[in-house]
């Protein structure tokens, strides 16, 4: 076993501030942010600042939109190497920061495309990373792992220790202004990592306790976020579950949620967070059935697998309509049978568990 987490984190009020000496990390940034989060937040502002302080050159690209695809690294790829660029400074959630790894791999490997990025072998460098995320629930700031949507819908992760951000910046303030759904759907990101970790095959005794305390922060703060949003304690507490969360998956990967939310948010575009939150009841029972001992700890914390799908419902995970054709159901499964995540979930899966799955989500 091994536990290997090497970003330099700073963490707290203000903390740009107080660290800003170690943000500049080449002599040109560029900083990729989707169009509003990261001005909105004041994010922005406190990273032109700093980089004003220094006197470092950056240039904005601000095109990343939710689930990011290739024609965006692409044209952040050539935007940086264009004005000679040699560190990134990603601002935003998740999709920012994983749009934000992805240039920073192909703008050092010029001749690479974005399907290069999956075979780890095709690279051996990347420029510097910072992230500064905006919400609390991806972890990315943390991770080794990068998302990307391929031109044919389908959302693919790409893995590699260059994408580890070298230095991240973890500032609650910057989170104040999310609305309710978005809370709600990044914050149960941040559980499906730490859940997931636990039932992962990969799971270790130090991913277990990252992950419990992750849970147990999220039981104890979503609610009350949502009924006091602009609570900067209550927003730290779940800033700090997602961090955590994301360190968990670091270790463990993702497993069957995510792969089953992933088709639901690319063909019914249902946010990640909620379309994963969905399954997770559903693999935790299966999981159980096999090994008992991997959900003692979610039962611990909830007081059973029960009341952790009741916990879900009472924030609004189950508040939708959704419907799946045969065709997309046989299309799902054929996907989901063929993904990594199923090799690291415990129990046993076919195409016609996965589909009953599916039905069952539809009608919670």
């Amino acid at each position: 076993m091994q536990f290997y987490m090497p970003t330099k984190l700073y963490y707290g009020n203000d903390i740009i501030s107080q660290h800003k000496e170690e943000m500049i990390l080449g002599e040109k940034a560029i900083i990729v942010t989707g169009r509003n989060s990261a001005k909105i937040t004041g994010a922005l502002d406190d990273v032109l600042s700093v980089l004003k302080d220094f006197n470092v050159p950056y240039i904005h690209y601000d095109e990343i939109g939710e689930n990011p695809t290739y024609e965006m690294v692409l044209k952040g790829k050539e935007l940086a190497i264009k004005n000679e660029c040699d560190f990134v400074i990603a601002i935003g959630g998740g999709s920012p920061m994983d749009a934000g790894k992805a240039i920073a791999v192909l703008a050092a490997n010029p001749d690479l495309s974005p399907d290069n990025l999956f075979d780890m072998n095709n690279y051996d460098v990347a420029l510097p990373i910072v992230t500064i995320p905006t919400t609390a629930g991806t972890g990315s700031e943390v991770t080794e792992y990068a998302v990307l949507t391929k031109p044919n819908g389908r959302k693919s992760g790409f893995k590699s220790d260059l994408i580890f951000p070298d230095v991240s910046y973890l500032d609650s303030k910057y989170m104040v202004k999310m609305n309710k759904s978005l809370t709600i759907t990044t914050a149960v990101d941040a559980l499906s990592h730490a859940v997931e970790g636990i039932l992962s095959k990969k799971s270790t005794t130090i991913s277990n306790i990252l992950a419990r305390e992750a849970i147990t922060l999220i039981y104890n703060y979503l609610p009350q976020t949502l009924e006091n949003p602009e609570n900067i304690e209550f927003r730290e507490k779940l800033a700090i579950a997602s961090t955590l969360a994301g360190m968990v998956i670091a270790q463990t990967g993702t497993i069957l949620p995510h792969a089953m939310g992933y088709r639901i948010t690319i063909h019914k575009k249902i946010r990640h967070g909620q379309a994963t939150a969905l399954f997770l009841p559903l693999i935790a029972d299966e999981v159980k059935r096999f090994n008992p001992e991997k959900t003692k700890i979610i039962e611990k914390i909830f007081g059973s697998l029960e009341e952790f799908e009741k916990f879900l419902k009472k924030i609004g995970v189950y508040d939708l309509k959704i419907e799946f054709s045969e065709e997309e159901l046989e299309l799902y499964s054929d996907e989901i049978m063929s993904s990594s995540h199923i090799k690291n979930t415990p129990g046993e899966y076919n195409k016609d568990k996965i589909k009953e799955m599916y039905k069952k989500i539809t009608k919670i």
